[in-house]
C-alpha cells in the first residue's frame, strides 16, 4: 500500500468518525419514539409513492436500505446513551440525521474499496482482495436476508431440538417463540397499514355516532369517547403504530416472554464499546450494538428498533442467552444442532425428494489414509445424487472484517471450505471403484447399509448446508481459490437452511427441483458470472431457465471476465410480499399445456431414468416448447386411429425419441426398438433419449416410460433392416425439404434473420448457434 492510499485511508476514517459523532448528537436530541415514528412514516411514504415498479424497484431498494442503516444507528446511539431531559421533537433534525446517515453510509462504502484494494492479508491468495471486500460490503448493507413472512417456518425449525430446554429457562418453547417472531416481522410489514385501516374504522364509527346524534363530529366525539372505551384506546394504539414507532413494540405486539426480551434488549446506555476512544469510533466497522442485542427498552416495553437485525441477529442471540443460563446444555446443544441440520436438506425437502433413499450419517474407508471418514447425508433419487454436508455453526462473526478479518475469514474456512473438502473425498472414494460399500456406525460397529455405483448417477450435486444464509458467500464460494469442480466435473454449491424453506415453495416437484439444481451447479462453474444469493439464482431460473448458458453468452459477446448480475430475485420477492402470498400462484416457468401433460405422466409414473427425461423436455427454451407441443397435439389427434405414433425432436440441445402407445393395444417392443434405434441413426444422434407415453381414453397421458435407446455404430447382419429403416427416413426428410423448398422459389421478399433470433429451422436455437454458424 503506497503512501497516497494510506492517506486516504487516514482521510476517510476521521471523517467516518466525525460524521458518527454527529449523527450521535442528533439522535441524543430527538425523543426515541417520536424519532422512530417519523423514520418508519418516510418509509410508508416512499412504499406509496411508487408509480412505476420498473423504475422504481432500484431506488426503493436504495432508500429502504438508507433508512435501515440509520435505524441502526438509532439503535447504537439509544443503547450507548443514558435518555437526556427535556427533548422536543424537530423534522429539522431529522432531515439532517438523514443526510448524515447517508454520508456515512457512502464513506463506509469507499472505506471498504479503498482499504481492501492492497490488503495485507493473504488468506485466499490472490482472490483474497475481492473476498475481503465482500466481507465488509456485506458487513455494511447485508441485512434481513430472509423473507419476513417465513420467519416463524424458520424459528420453528431450528429451535424445535431445544424446546425442553427453552420452555425450562423461560416458559414457552419452540412453538411459541416462533409465533412471537412472526409476529414482530408481521408488525413491521404491515402495521402501519393496519393501523390507518384501524384509525379509518374508529373516524366511520364516530362519524356514523355523530349522524345518529343529529350533531357534528366536533360536538359529539367527547360523548362517543365515553360511551366507547375499548375503541377509543385501539384509536390511540394505531396513532402509536402510526406516529410514535409503536410497530416496534415488541411488548405490545408479540406474547414473547419479558424474560426473554430482557435476554435480547440493551438498557439505554448500557452498551459502552461502541462510542468507545480509538480507531474507529461509533462507525459501521465496528461491531453494532444490534449484532449482539437486537432489542432496546424503553421505558417498560422492549422494542426492534430496525426491521432487520431482530431476525438477523435474534437466533444467535437467543442461542447464546440460553447457553449462558445453562452452561452444562453445551455438549447437548451441539449434537442437537449437528441433528438437525444434517436431517434438514430430506426434511424440508420432503415432497422433492418424495420415493428417494437417504443415508444419514454415511461411513466409509477412505482410500487414501484408510481412515474411517463420515459424510452427513446421501439422497438418491432416479439418476439424481445429492451428497448434503451441513454445518450447524453460525453464519458470521460478531466482530467487524476490518477489526478481524481473520475470524470472517475462519468463518468462510468452517462453513464452506470444510464442507466442500468432506464432499470431495467422498467423490474421490465413489470414483475409487466400479461399486462401493456404505455403512452406518451402529453400537460402535461398522455395518454395511448398501453399496453405490457411480455409473447409475447422470447428476451429482456436492452441496455445503449452512443453518442461516451466508450471501454473498454461498454464491462466491466458486470464486474461492480452494473451491474447483470435483474430480474436475461436479460444481460445488453452498446453500442454507433459510434457502431451503424458499426453493420448496418455489419448486414444488422432484422433476422441476432437481433441473433447478442441475442449472445452479451448471452456474456454479462460470466463475465469470455473479449473482448475490440462492434467491437470484432462483429467479434467473424461473424467468430465463438454462441462465447458465445466458451468462456464457453474454460474456463471450461483451469478452468480458466478470458479469454482474443485479434484481434476479425480483420475481421471488414479489411473490412474498403479496399479502396473500400463502394462497396466490407461485411464479413459474411456462410450459404448453400438453407438455405439462408428459411431465406429470413422468412424475407420476417415476420409471427409472424418468428425471433424464424430464431435465432433457425443461431445458426446452420457450420456442422449443411450443414447437415440442405441436408434434405431441398433432399425434394426440390421431392416435386414436392408430396403434402407435412416433416422433424425433430436435429441440435445442439433445434429442428426443417419442413413441406415443394407444393404450388399447399392447407395446410391440421389437418395433419401439427398431425405429427408435433408426431415427438415432437417422439423425446421426450419439445418444438418443426416449420416452413411450400411453394415451388412455380423452388423450389422457396414463404413464410415460423412459426409453433405452441402442444406437448401432456400424451395419451387420443383425441391424441391416434398422440401416435400411433409417435410410427411407432420410429420403422421406429429403423428399418433404426438397417440396418445401419448390414451393418457395420465389419469395416475395427474402427476410435477412438476425444472428440473436430463433433460428427458422424451428430447432428454438439462436440463429448464430445453428444454422448461422
Amino acid at each position: 500500500m503506497n503512501i497516497e492510499q494510506e492517506k486516504v485511508i487516514a482521510n476517510l476514517l476521521k471523517e467516518m468518525e466525525q460524521v458518527a459523532t454527529k449523527i450521535r448528537i442528533l439522535i441524543n436530541g430527538i425523543p426515541p419514539e417520536e424519532l422512530l415514528g417519523y423514520i418508519y412514516g418516510q418509509l410508508m411514504m416512499m412504499s406509496s409513492n411508487t408509480t412505476s415498479p420498473e423504475l422504481s424497484s432500484n431506488t426503493q431498494n436504495k432508500e429502504k436500505n438508507e433508512i435501515q442503516f440509520l435505524l441502526e444507528y438509532v439503535h447504537a446511539v439509544l443503547a450507548s446513551d443514558v435518555a437526556q431531559e427535556d427533548v422536543v421533537f424537530d423534522e429539522r433534525k431529522c432531515g439532517e440525521l438523514f443526510a448524515l446517515s447517508r454520508n456515512l453510509r457512502e464513506k463506509s462504502m469507499c472505506f471498504a474499496m479503498v482499504s481492501s484494494i492492497n490488503t495485507q492479508n493473504k488468506d485466499f491468495g490472490s482472490n483474497t482482495a475481492d473476498i475481503e471486500f465482500h466481507a465488509k460490503s456485506s458487513w455494511l448493507m447485508l441485512r434481513g436476508n430472509r423473507y419476513q413472512v417465513l420467519e416463524g417456518e424458520f424459528y420453528q425449525y431450528v429451535l424445535v431440538p431445544h424446546d425442553d430446554v427453552l420452555k425450562d429457562v423461560y416458559g414457552v418453547g419452540a412453538i411459541e417463540i416462533a409465533e412471537g417472531f412472526q409476529q414482530l416481522a408481521n408488525a413491521t410489514r404491515v402495521g402501519q397499514a393496519n393501523a390507518i385501516e384501524e384509525m379509518m374504522k374508529q373516524f366511520q364509527a364516530a362519524q356514523d355516532f355523530a349522524e345518529k346524534q343529529n350533531k357534528p363530529l366536533e360536538d359529539a366525539m367527547e360523548e362517543w369517547v365515553e360511551a366507547n372505551a375499548q375503541q377509543t384506546k385501539s384509536a390511540g394504539l394505531a396513532v402509536d403504530d402510526m406516529l410514535r414507532g409503536g410497530i416496534s413494540n415488541v411488548s405490545r405486539h408479540t406474547k414473547l416472554p419479558s424474560e426473554l426480551l430482557a435476554d435480547l434488549a440493551y438498557s439505554r446506555g448500557e452498551e459502552l464499546d461502541f462510542f468507545s476512544e480509538g480507531d474507529f469510533s461509533g462507525t459501521p466497522y465496528r461491531t453494532l450494538p444490534a449484532r449482539k442485542k437486537p432489542l432496546i427498552k424503553l421505558g417498560e416495553d422492549y422494542y426492534a428498533v430496525d426491521p432487520c437485525f431482530i431476525r438477523d441477529a435474534g437466533y444467535r442471540s437467543l442461542l447464546f442467552n440460553l447457553l449462558q443460563k445453562k452452561p452444562d446444555y453445551k455438549e447437548a446443544f451441539k449434537e442437537r444442532q449437528k441433528v438437525m441440520s444434517e436431517a434438514a436438506f430430506p426434511e424440508i425437502l420432503a415432497e422433492q425428494l418424495s420415493g428417494a433413499v437417504i443415508y444419514q450419517e454415511v461411513y466409509y474407508k477412505d482410500p487414501k489414509t484408510k481412515q474411517w471418514a463420515e459424510n452427513d447425508t446421501l439422497v438418491l433419487i432416479d439418476d439424481v445424487l445429492y451428497l448434503v454436508e451441513a454445518k450447524a455453526g453460525a453464519a458470521a462473526s460478531i466482530a467487524s472484517p476490518e477489526l478481524d478479518f481473520k475470524r470472517h475469514s475462519q468463518s468462510i474456512k468452517d462453513l464452506i471450505i470444510k464442507a466442500y473438502k468432506q464432499c470431495a473425498r467422498f467423490f474421490e472414494y465413489l470414483k475409487s471403484a466400479d461399486e462401493v460399500p456404505l455403512f452406518n456406525l451402529i453400537n460402535g460397529k461398522y455395518e454395511e447399509v448398501g453399496k453405490l455405483r457411480h455409473s447409475d448417477y447422470r447428476v451429482m450435486i456436492p452441496i455445503g448446508l449452512t443453518v442461516e444464509s451466508f450471501s454473498p458467500f454461498s454464491s462466491f464460494s466458486k470464486n474461492l481459490p480452494q473451491v474447483k469442480p470435483l474430480l474436475g466435473q461436479y460444481n460445488f454449491i453452498s446453500i442454507s437452511i433459510d434457502d431451503l424453506f424458499v426453493l420448496r415453495r418455489m419448486l414444488p416437484t422432484p422433476g422441476v427441483f432437481a433441473h433447478y439444481m442441475e442449472v445452479r451447479q451448471a452456474i456454479a462453474g462460470i466463475k465469470q458470472g455473479l449473482l448475490f444469493d440462492e434467491f437470484d439464482h432462483l429467479g434467473a431460473y424461473l424467468t430465463k431457465n438454462r441462465f447458465d448458458q445466458d451468462i456464457i453468452d453474454q460474456s463471450k459477446d461483451e469478452n468480458a471476465s466478470l458479469v454482474i448480475y443485479n434484481g434476479m430475485s425480483d420475481v421471488v420477492d414479489s411473490a412474498f410480499a403479496s399479502e396473500q402470498w400463502e394462497t396466490s400462484s407461485k411464479p413459474t416457468q411456462e410450459f404448453p399445456e400438453v407438455v405439462l401433460k408428459v411431465l406429470s405422466a413422468l412424475d407420476i409414473s417415476r420409471e427409472p431414468g424418468w428425471l433424464s427425461v424430464d431435465s432433457l423436455i425443461r431445458d426446452f427454451g420457450e420456442e422449443a416448447r411450443n414447437n415440442f407441443a405441436k408434434y405431441l397435439t398433432d399425434l394426440d389427434k390421431t392416435i386414436d386411429q392408430h396403434p402407435a405414433r412416433y416422433f424425433a425432436f430436435g429441440g435445442e440441445a439433445n434429442p428426443i425419441f417419442v413413441w406415443m402407445q394407444n393404450s388399447k393395444y399392447e407395446v410391440e417392443w421389437e418395433k419401439v426398438n427398431h425405429k427408435a434405434s433408426a431415427v438415432a441413426i437417422s439423425i446421426k444422434a450419439e445418444n438418443l433419449i426416449g420416452v413411450l407415453l400411453k394415451v388412455g381414453k380423452r388423450g389422457v397421458y396414463e404413464a410415460a416410460q423412459p426409453l433405452k435407446i441402442n444406437v448401432p455404430v456400424e451395419q451387420t447382419k443383425e441391424n441391416m433392416l434398422i440401416f435400411e429403416d433409417a435410410k427411407r427416413m432420410n429420403q422421406q426428410i429429403k423428399s418433404r425439404a426438397d417440396r418445401a423448398v419448390e414451393g418457395k422459389l420465389e419469395p416475395k421478399q427474402k427476410r435477412k434473420v438476425g444472428r440473436n433470433a430463433s433460428c427458422p429451422c424451428g430447432s428454438g436455437k439462436k440463429y448464430k448457434r445453428c444454422h448461422g454458424l
